[in-house]
């Protein structure tokens, strides 16, 4: 059986999907599964060894650029593509009209979410099986159950694995003890303030721990800059393509980072991992598992550095713990 997924973006959506491909690889050994997703997080999809082919779309340039014939041979290119595949079903897993849009495209049965569930329920309208999860859910779990409804499996919610390591790729070690420091996001609302960066790199210090920080544009150059300044020890990563980046976050001892992709995936590397909220809600799309927790912002806005590295230091420890049992 082949089946196509379909859910294009952002980044920790796609990192969300890792549990229920691997479900499905454990409880559907015949199927064979390709993904749809955004160019720019084509390499992320890949990470899943039970994912074959990776088709790059680009939905977010072509709407830009309608009039543009690249963009239509680009389009046409990925239709010829899907369609020669003869996939037997496509799980739209992102429940949005561009999901069920690049759905179509394959010419094959669509399974996804009713109206009720849909992130938007006119997609629903596109989809030839329907299946009803709750909002209510955490997003890993809604995936998990769309997926074993499609399938026709119970997913076992008692065990989570997103079935993922980090990328083989040739970079610079980390030292060991090394921290990520995930300040990084798109959203201006889910940024914690710099001075709270610095607070938790010296806090990081005074623990025999280094402070790891990277940035992609001119404005977390200057959050990092400011890092590095106040606290000499942080180590500085280059702007660097995003699977770089990938594979030096799996070197990490602990990650501690905003709800943002980068966090997501070290969530999903098993990485001790200490997530910041402060707008969004950890209920619905933050990080799960043993060595996962978020701190969501109280009622002046604030998530204290010293809160953050005190559940960073029992994660670590929990994780160290771990490691000795299975080693004895």
């Amino acid at each position: 059986m082949k089946v196509l997924v379909v859910k294009t973006s952002s980044m920790g959506d796609i990192i969300h999907s890792f549990p229920a491909i691997e479900d499905a690889r454990q409880a559907r050994p015949d199927i064979t599964f390709d993904w749809c997703a955004e160019d720019a997080f084509a390499g992320i999809a890949a990470l899943h060894p039970a994912i074959r082919i990776v088709y790059k779309v680009a939905l977010r340039r072509w709407r830009k650029a309608l009039l543009n014939g690249d963009t239509w041979r680009e389009a046409a290119g990925l239709r010829k593509a899907l369609r020669a595949e003869n996939y037997d079903l496509v799980i739209d897993a992102q429940g949005l009209m561009k999901s069920a849009f690049i759905a179509k495209q394959a010419t094959a049965p669509i399974a996804g979410y009713d109206r009720p569930s849909a992130r938007e329920p006119s997609a629903a309208l596109f989809y030839d099986r329907r299946y009803t999860v709750s909002r209510d859910l955490h997003a890993i779990e809604r995936t998990r159950r769309l997926f074993g409804l499609a399938l026709g499996y119970e997913p076992d919610l008692s065990r989570l694995d997103s079935g993922i390591m980090s990328p083989s790729l040739q970079t610079d070690a980390l030292p060991q003890r090394s921290v990520f420091l995930l300040h990084g996001t798109s959203r201006e609302d889910k940024k914690w303030p710099v001075e709270d960066w610095i607070e938790a790199a010296r806090l990081l210090v005074e623990r025999q721990m280094i402070p790891v920080a990277t940035w992609t544009d001119e404005r977390e150059h200057g959050v990092v800059q400011a890092i590095v300044n106040a606290i000499p020890q942080t180590i500085l990563v280059p702007k660097s393509p995003l699977m770089e980046i990938a594979a030096k976050l799996g070197q990490a001892a602990l990650v501690i980072g905003t709800d943002t992709g980068l966090t997501h995936l070290a969530n999903a590397y098993g990485l001790p991992t200490v997530a910041v909220f402060l707008t969004t809600k950890p209920s619905l799309a933050g990080p799960l598992g043993p060595f996962s927790s978020s701190l969501l912002a109280g009622p002046d806005g604030r998530v204290a550095p010293a809160a953050v590295i005190a559940e960073a230091d029992r994660l670590v420890a929990l994780k160290a713990k771990a490691r000795a049992k299975t080693a004895g």
